[in-house]
């Protein structure tokens, strides 16, 4: 009997990521031989212990911060979304080259429309962050046709230089599009979108309550512990609280589509590891 193929997620830090779980999951569920790990790079050796797992038979990985822009650069083909984000966090390698892809922002639109209920197209949507998260969750974002979109950052010509790189997208879907600091964003989102690193270091939510609506949908990129800073002060003004649960569940079945031609169920795995990581709390 042979080996079932080799994936992972690669990361810093990455101990604390439900990725094997997850890929374990849809690999029973679909009946697919895949083994799938983590692996920590050394925030200097993100290139070598790629290559490294990749050389041991692997077929591709998921990378997770603080590498998703170096990702995109270290294979020869990338997807139209992945080029379009410059940054990637899912890796195929095959006989004929490696090939860089991006599954974030699929993941996050389907987890907004699909198991949050909320249609983004006519919206209006406050990303907050201009790094690889935000990169590369921007252009699925726009491809949802909302009627606004506000990128609000610490640096303000860090989210004009990604408005400028999705200009194009955004005038071909009608989606009015532009870039900020973190003061003076605006007010009333329909939705707010967490795409900072502020959660991960455990810094304060960087923007003002007033962007938030009432009832409106207040989502953080990262999941568990990370997030419920974030959560709890969308719910503490009037907001749906959400954390990034389900996106991690939404984008994995992509790259797990993107590696194997099947596309799993995401909704009894979802539900499964929420009740996974209650029982941990």
């Amino acid at each position: 009997m042979s080996s079932p193929d080799r994936y992972a997620v690669l990361g810093n830090p990455v101990a604390h990521s439900q990725s094997p779980v997850i890929h374990a999951m849809f690999a029973q569920a679909t009946g697919e031989a895949v083994a799938y790990e983590r692996v920590l790079c050394p925030l200097d050796a993100f290139e070598a212990t790629v290559r490294a797992f990749a050389a041991g038979g692997a077929r591709g990985c998921n990378v997770t911060v603080p590498f998703k822009i170096p990702a995109v650069h270290l294979a020869a083909r990338r997807s139209d979304r992945a080029a379009l984000a410059q940054a990637a966090n899912v890796l195929s390698f095959d006989a004929d080259g490696w090939t860089a892809d991006n599954t974030d922002g699929v993941g996050l639109v389907r987890d907004i429309e699909c198991n949050a209920g909320v249609a983004l197209a006519g919206r209006r949507v406050l990303l907050i962050g201009a790094g690889g998260a935000a990169a590369g969750v921007l252009g699925p974002l726009l491809q949802a046709a909302p009627a606004e979109v506000v990128l609000a950052n610490r640096t303000p010509h860090k989210a004009q230089a990604l408005v400028d790189s999705h200009a194009a997208l955004a005038a071909e879907r009608g989606v009015r599009l532009g870039g900020c600091g973190l003061t003076g964003c605006g007010e009333g989102f329909d939705v707010v979108i967490n795409g900072s690193a502020s959660s991960l270091g455990g810094a304060g939510v960087p923007v003002v309550p007033a962007v938030l609506s009432p009832g409106g949908l207040a989502v953080d990129l990262m999941y568990g512990p990370a997030a419920e800073g974030f959560v709890q002060w969308a719910r503490a003004h009037g907001a749906v609280g959400r954390d990034g649960l389900g996106m991690l569940v939404e984008q994995a079945a992509e790259a797990f589509f993107v590696w194997r031609g099947v596309r799993p169920q995401t909704a009894p795995v979802l539900t499964a590891l929420r009740e996974r990581l209650a029982t941990k709390a």
